[in-house]
């Protein structure tokens, strides 16, 4: 059922652009650019806001507030012209009854990592083992030597999944782990619904270093958690006109956490992909066609960008040509981060599959076209470029920041707050209308437009695969 709707969505037994799209618009860039606005983008933001709202407070999966983003979203597009389908996938969604964490009889707080499993009933007691608080913290079997059996282990936020580290743990014998942030912010996180993993749970980094000082001291760790299978939905539209073999392809996440409505995280992509994709309209003059897709259940493992890869024939995976991604694009203490296509920047993971060195280019040429000299961040598979990248097929992005901080480096480059993080609501109730650098998303807006429209008349650079 997913093969079929995939099709459907993606146009793949649709004309070329030679037999139906009219001549490429060598002014599509700018026009797009133009039209496509922060102010346009700031009233789909006040929709999903009033949405959360009206449904609980959030826009989560499983959540009437998701179902309604979708119609939303959908909704707008239809009225515009396109076509457009949801088509659905299974998840499995996460819910937390009760959580208790107590060092030495002293309550600390925490947050249950996503698809933690429950402690038995009555929770677990064991002393408190304390690996060393470096960017592989638990990344490494290795990590765990000379830790006690059933202890519950405290280990650092850095380079591996939260999943990584808390299968590592299981397979050492530790009862439980505390993860430590590394920013003094609440610690939101998932552990992928990977298999083999204990009670997992994170603090922010003050609580971590005043921890990690207390090795052996007695933990008290209930969590009360349950497990289910649901059904989400993705949002997929794609033009008429331009090439079906070579796809330019946009996507966004749709889902917010259950804390709050994900204003910036991640309304702020949704708005902008849904902005452009209303600038462009269904049958533009291009070359190439273009795809725009907003995820489910991101939040809790790239889920809904994940299944679909997964449907796709290799046919149609060969007929992507790139994928941009939005994630975050309006932080208030905003960067201007594009993904390291090629790995230029040498730190953490290597560089995307061919033709990324080629989207980070234009990105970083679009974004100095509207005032901004942007850097590199990482492609560290915390967003939805993630699968596609697995899949061999060229990626980038635009990211304005999370929990981490400012540096005092990028605050005199960019303006802003150095030492504070980039959105200090991220993953919090407060993530709201009010949590948004109007400038940086307008920013943000404009150079997705032109890179759109860039890659919509020619894909020169990007290797046919």
């Amino acid at each position: 059922m997913l093969a079929a709707a995939l099709l459907t969505a993606c146009g793949s037994a649709a004309p070329t652009a030679a037999q139906t799209a009219p001549p490429a618009d060598p002014t599509l860039p700018a026009r797009l650019a133009a039209t496509a606005s922060g102010d346009r983008a700031f009233t789909h933001l006040q929709r999903l806001q009033a949405i959360a709202e009206e449904n609980g407070g959030n826009r989560a999966l499983g959540t009437p507030g998701y179902d309604a983003s979708v119609e939303f979203v959908a909704g707008t597009l239809r009225d515009a012209g396109f076509t457009v389908d949801t088509p659905t996938f299974d998840v499995r969604s996460f819910a937390v009854q009760d959580q208790r964490l107590t060092v030495d009889g002293a309550v600390v707080e925490s947050a249950v990592m996503n698809f933690s499993p429950a402690t038995p009933a009555g929770g677990i007691s064991a002393p408190l083992h304390v690996l060393a608080q470096d960017a592989t913290s638990g990344c490494e079997a290795e990590d765990f030597a000379g830790m006690p059996a059933g202890a519950v282990v405290l280990a650092k936020r850095g380079t591996c999944p939260f999943g990584a580290k808390s299968q590592n743990a299981r397979t050492a014998g530790a009862g439980g782990l505390i993860v430590a942030n590394t920013e003094d912010t609440p610690l939101g996180g998932t552990l992928g619904d990977l298999p083999d993993t204990v009670p997992t749970t994170g603090v922010t980094s003050s609580v971590g270093d005043g921890l990690a000082a207390r090795a052996g001291a007695p933990v008290a760790l209930l969590l009360a958690t349950t497990t289910q299978q649901t059904t989400s939905r993705n949002v997929i539209a794609q033009t008429t006109t331009g090439d079906t073999d070579r796809v330019v392809m946009a996507g966004a996440h749709l889902d917010s956490v259950p804390e709050g409505p994900g204003i910036n995280d991640n309304g702020t992509g949704t708005a902008a992909l849904l902005d452009v994709a209303l600038a462009l309209g269904p049958s533009p003059a291009t070359a190439n066609a273009v795809r725009f897709a907003w995820w489910g259940a991101e939040e809790i493992g790239l889920v809904g960008s994940t299944r679909y890869v997964e449907g796709l024939s290799p046919e149609d995976k060969g007929r992507i040509a790139l994928y941009l991604n939005l994630d975050m694009v309006g932080s208030p203490n905003a960067g201007y981060l594009v993904y390291d296509g090629d790995d230029s920047d040498r730190t953490g993971e290597g560089p995307g599959p061919a033709g990324s060195a080629v989207v980070e280019q234009v990105l970083l040429e679009q974004l100095a076209a509207v005032g901004v000299q942007g850097s590199g961040t990482d492609f560290d598979g915390r967003s939805d470029y993630g699968p596609f990248i697995e899949a061999g097929i060229p990626a980038g992005g635009l990211f304005t920041g999370a929990e981490e901080a400012k540096t005092a480096e990028q605050a005199q480059q960019w303006g802003g707050q150095a030492d504070r993080p980039y959105d200090a609501c991220y993953h919090q109730a407060c993530d709201n209308l009010t949590n948004v650098d109007r400038t940086a998303l307008d920013r943000n807006v404009d150079t997705l437009a032109s890179t759109v429209g860039r890659f919509a008349l020619t894909l020169n650079g990007v290797p046919q695969r």
